[in-house]
Formats: structure tokens, sequence, C-alpha cells
């Protein structure tokens, strides 16, 4: 799941166009596959070539009836040293590392491209598919689940969508590479694309071929990532200027995380760097108010955020600052105002040293019942596997939802966009919600103009900033929702004021939040609201208006 942590000239022929078969169709009209000679015959290998099947929709958003044509497809990527004019640089071709990348595009009928924005969407993980935010937030049918609790087994139940951006954009939902119905081949192929820069490459050669084989260079260009995703946006907008020399209008964040130093994970592995401490405590002062274990439960809870985030910055940073020259008298004041922040016991934060990790809110906010809270949205919260452990083992809001999610998607992609079904050799296709890639996955950076800059742990600053400098036009959206442990809010607000470019340049950035966590769209009202700040920052910025 998303979970760790988003040319040719000529249009691609179709190889198949069919009609959307109705969701109300009854279970009946759709027989099971009869066990042939077919479905006995040994598997094929998979075909590194350009898929794509047809189909077409509508839907109804904000009163506005949209008739969509959605394409399903593969498109192949490949490392950036890769030569399309001499491709065979090992003695077999197909030793060459290659990756079919899987997507979905829905484009409203009847608009000339020029006259349309199109916006590339993906998850992060790294290493997930796409599936979370085409089937919980933009695409044009949406799944529902329970707030913040465990959604109920099948059967789900699949809506259209109010809140899809087609009122505004056209859609390309990207799964990474390795996941959804994308594979990868060749020699060291996991290297090849299991890595903060390879995995860059590969969307920013996969948008580029998108925009050449659709006709899509002089449409209005936008990025929406979510999660990793937001990392991979930082770098993607900055190569495909440097690198295919393309300006975007707009990218847009979703629950950010640009410079991993500041990550709450595992911030006790980097002693002497205390700023996820700092950067943490709001996320976890909005989490203590939701779960009513604050000693005095605040009514506003943003003006009580805001007085967080001012101690955090001023009285919580100059005692870490301190170390352990503080004094007797400070470290007492200051673990009582964090347990009058965070609920925590006074004691508990004075045996922390005034630093508690992610994990260790999680595990003991609600210790008491034997409850941890979700990770990525802490207003969900489930039953302890072990409760002296340190950290929880799973994340409830993980553990709510996936199912509903990926049991819809699986029909939904075979019966109305006809992408999946066996193939002529009678070879099922499975669908990859996850590379399982974070073990693999080499996180070493290059920062732009800067050899030689590899670090353990990548920090993108430099890389949007950079995009930012060279086209000053470019606009920055930033989403987030109060109750992301994953990567909380404050931590964004920080990345983004702390971005190295011009302060004039700051004006282009809008920040917003959520009553919500790091999935914001699976709160029904914040999706709303989310989609109402898309839409409106598209529209201010696709300069087809005004």
């Amino acid at each position: 799941m998303k979970r760790s942590f988003l040319l040719c000239g000529a249009a691609m022929a179709v190889l198949a166009s069919h009609v959307v078969i109705p969701f109300s169709a009854r279970a009946e009209d759709h027989a099971p596959h009869t066990d042939t000679a077919a479905t006995k015959r040994p598997p094929a290998a998979f075909d590194f070539s350009p898929q794509q099947k047809i189909s077409d929709g509508t839907v109804t958003v904000r009163g506005q009836k949209i008739a969509y044509q959605a394409v399903a497809g593969t498109l192949i990527v490949h490392p950036q040293d890769w030569d399309d004019a001499t491709p065979e640089k090992t003695s077999k071709p197909e030793d060459e590392p290659v990756a079919a990348m899987f997507y979905v595009a829905y484009f409203k009928k009847g608009v000339k491209s020029t006259e349309r924005p199109i916006t590339f969407v993906y998850n992060g993980g790294p290493g997930s598919a796409t599936v979370w935010l085409h089937m919980g937030a933009f695409g044009p049918r949406r799944i529902v689940t329970a707030d913040d609790a465990h959604t109920a087994a099948a059967p789900y139940k699949l809506i259209d969508n109010d809140d899809s951006l087609l009122d505004v954009t056209d859609l390309v939902f990207i799964d990474a590479p390795g996941t959804g119905f994308g594979r990868l081949g060749g020699k060291d192929k996991e290297k090849a694309f299991y890595g903060t820069d390879p995995d860059a490459w590969a969307f920013t050669d996969f948008i580029a071929q998108f925009l050449g084989r659709y006709r899509r260079y002089n449409s209005p260009k936008y990025l929406y990532g979510e999660s990793y995703g937001t990392t991979r946006s930082a770098i993607v907008a900055n190569m495909l200027k440097q690198e295919k020399e393309i300006d975007l209008n707009g990218v847009m964040l979703l629950s950010q995380i640009l410079d991993y130093d500041n990550s709450i994970d595992r911030p006790q592995n980097n002693p002497s760097v205390d700023q996820p401490y700092v950067l943490a405590l709001p996320s976890f002062a909005a989490t203590a108010w939701y779960h009513h274990k604050l000693p005095q439960q605040p009514a506003d809870l943003k003006a009580f955020l805001h007085e967080v985030e001012h101690f955090a910055l001023t009285d919580y940073t100059s005692a870490l600052q301190d170390g352990t020259a503080i004094s007797d008298a400070r470290f007492s004041e200051i673990a009582t105002r964090l347990h009058a922040y965070t609920g925590l016991p006074v004691e508990y934060i004075k045996h922390a040293n005034l630093r508690v990790n992610g994990g260790e809110f999680e595990k003991t906010l609600m210790g008491d019942e034997d409850i941890d809270t979700g990770r990525l949205d802490s207003r969900f919260s489930g039953a302890s596997i072990d409760p002296l452990s340190q950290r929880p083992f799973y994340d409830p809001m993980d553990s709510s939802m996936g199912s509903a999610y990926l049991s819809t998607f699986n029909d939904y992609v075979r019966d109305a966009l006809h992408y999946g079904g066996e193939n002529p050799t009678g070879t099922y296709e499975d669908y990859k919600p996850s590379a399982h890639s974070i073990g693999k996955w080499s996180f070493t950076h290059e920062q732009p103009d800067s050899p030689h800059s590899d670090r353990g742990l990548p920090n993108v600053l430099p890389d949007l900033a950079m995009a930012m400098k060279e086209n000053p036009l470019l606009r920055v959206q930033l989403n987030q929702g109060y109750f992301d442990l994953g990567t909380p809010y404050f931590e964004g607000v920080f990345e983004m004021r702390h971005l190295p470019i011009p302060r004039k340049l700051a004006g282009n950035i809008e920040i917003h939040q959520y009553m919500s966590g790091h999935m914001v769209y699976a709160h029904a009202p914040a999706l709303k609201e989310l989609h109402d700040n898309a839409a409106d920052f598209i529209r201010r910025t696709d300069n087809l208006h005004g």
C-alpha cells in the first residue's frame, strides 16, 4: 500500500475500445471465467510495449455534467542514461532495465487541449500505486469509507465523485514503477528504478512522453503529489525544466516531506538535531485534543495550535538546544508545558528527556487503554498488539481502509476501464498496490548544481527552489491535515518558510490545513475543501481566464 513512510508525434493507436459497464450491473451479469485449456498455458512474457484501453463515462461535479474519455494503459520508461538512438548497450538487449508504468487518464470531451489544463497525480511510498488519490480524492468515482473508524467489510460503496477535479482539469493518475499493472524488466531493474533520483527521472520521462503522445505540450500543466510524492514533485518540477525545458503552471503538494532530517519517525538516530521534535509538537497537540486527552480541553483548535506553534519555536526550541546544560527547574517547567500540550504524563516526558518521537507518542497517548493511535491519521485508533512495545505494530488508519480501496479498484479497473482482465494467453494480471521497495530504496539524492552532494536522506528543498527561481511564475500550493503524524503539518510550514528562494517568491506559495490526517480526503468535509482549493488554484494559474 502507499505506506512507509506518490515524443512520439503520432497519437498512440487504440488497441481496444469499450463502452463503460454500469456500476449497477448485477453480479450474475459477470460470470466467472471457466477453467479452460487457455488458463493452463504457461505464463507469457510481459509485453514491454505501450498498452492502451479506451472507455467513456460521465460524472457530475458541482452540478456540471462532464462527459469524459478514460484511457488505461502503460508507457515505457528507461533509466536516465538510456539513449533511444543506441539502446543496446549490453550484449543482450533484454538485459537493458526497463519499466512499464501503468496510468489511468481522464480527458473531458469536446475541449481543445490548449484550453484544458492537465494534472499529473501520484501517491508516494516510495513505491506506491496511486489508487488512493484516484479512488479517494479526484477520480470520477469515489470509494466511501468510515470517517475515523474501521470500514466494514464488503460490499463496499462506490459513488460518483462530486469532488473530482475533472471540472477544471484533465487528470492522469500514475502508478510508480513496479506497481499497479506496470512491471520492471532487465538486468539490475530494481537498482535502475528504486531510488530517489531514478524514480524522479522515470516520472519525468513518463510525463514528457505523455505530453507528446497525447498532444498536450501546450496545455497548462500541474503536478499533484502526496507524501513521498511531494519529495518526487520537487525533483520532477526541476527535472522537467532542466532536462525537458518544460515550465509548469503549478505544483500541488499534499502531506509534504521535502527534508527527511525533519521526520519525527526516528529522530533519535540523529542526535543533536532536535528540529523534528519541535515541528511535530503541534500535531501531537492536535491529536491529544481530538481524543480529549489534554488536561484542559480548548474549545478552539486553531487558536490552541497557534499557541503551541509559538511555544515550539521559542521556549521548547531553546530548551532542547541547551541539551544537558538545561537547569533542573527549566527542565521541569518545559516537561509540565509539554504535558499541557500533549496529554503525556510529566514523568514520561522527563524520562524521554523532553524528546518523544512519533511512534512513542502513538503508543503512549492512549496506552492506559491498550490503544494505539494512527500514524497517518491519528483520529484513528486500534487495539495494541503488544502493549509493552515502544511503538505500534500497525497503523490503525491503514488497516481501516486498505481493503475497501483495493477491492473496489480491482473491480472498477476491470469492469469500467476494461484493463487487467485475463490476457489472450489466459494469464491473470495482478494489480500491485505496492512495490514493497522501501527496503531496497536508495534515498541518496544529488541536489541541483551541486555535484557529489549525495546524502543518505534526501533534502529536495533546493530542487523546488531551483524550479521556482528559473520559472518565477511557478505557483505552489501546500495542503496538510492537522492529524498527520507521518508528515506533521508544521514541518511542511517550516520547510516552505525555509526554501532557498528570494523573499519576493514566497508570495507564490499558499498553505491550507484541514481537519483530517495524511490522506486529507478520507474526511468527506475536508475533501470538499481540498477540491475547492485545488480548483481555485488551477483557475488562478492556468492562464486561460482573464
